[in-house]
């Protein structure tokens, strides 16, 4: 009977570690929980952003508890992280001009141009930024009072922007109806094809 408990027990905590793994994509970890300014956030589901067959960056979305519909991520007032990490060298403003692009195909004139202070101050931001190499982490967080911060390899850049519409508008980039990559999309929702 020992025997029997110490075999249950063993699987049980060689589970609960498998179930704190890190996920790796693209070779990079996604660690299975991160701290925010109120608790914690999990991962939601990570994926990798390729273009025309070349690997760009791989991306984690930390939510404080997991959702598989886009629409009721984008809605969440909650905190959140977008953790991306390049695979590939880049200038800061080419990563920028993509999600100028990834806004323009998933919103209206109008919201666009709602968007523009906030829009302008994240472009500018990532343009003072420079070259982006290979590994830099850039993560884009909502913050507990809804406004979105830009940090790259640990350093904040820019300062907070207070649009509270602004990182729904951002999320869509990825889980709009219009998103950068499908496949990354299902990955960060955790749908399967």
């Amino acid at each position: 009977m020992r025997s029997f408990i110490r075999t249950l027990l063993a699987a049980a905590l060689l589970s609960a570690s498998i179930a704190q793994a890190a996920v790796q994509v693209g070779g990079v970890d996604f660690q299975p929980e991160l701290g925010a300014q109120k608790g914690m956030l999990a991962l939601n589901g990570a994926g990798l952003r390729t273009r025309v067959g070349f690997k760009v960056y791989a991306m984690g979305l930390y939510l404080r508890a997991p959702l598989t519909d886009a629409a009721a991520i984008i809605g969440d007032k909650g905190e959140k992280r977008i953790r991306i990490v390049l695979t590939r060298d880049l200038e800061a403003k080419q990563f920028g001009d993509a999600l100028l692009t990834g806004l323009e195909k998933n919103h209206e004139p109008d919201e666009l141009a709602a968007l523009k202070p906030a829009t302008d101050a994240l472009i500018g931001a990532l343009a003072a930024v420079g070259e982006v190499a290979s590994g830099t982490e850039i993560l884009l967080d909502q913050l507990a009072n809804g406004a979105t911060r830009l940090v790259v390899n640990g350093q904040q850049q820019g300062h907070d922007i207070a649009d509270v519409k602004f990182y729904p508008a951002l999320l869509r980039i990825w889980l709009g109806v219009r998103p950068a990559d499908h496949d990354l999309r299902d990955a960060l929702l955790r749908q399967s094809k």
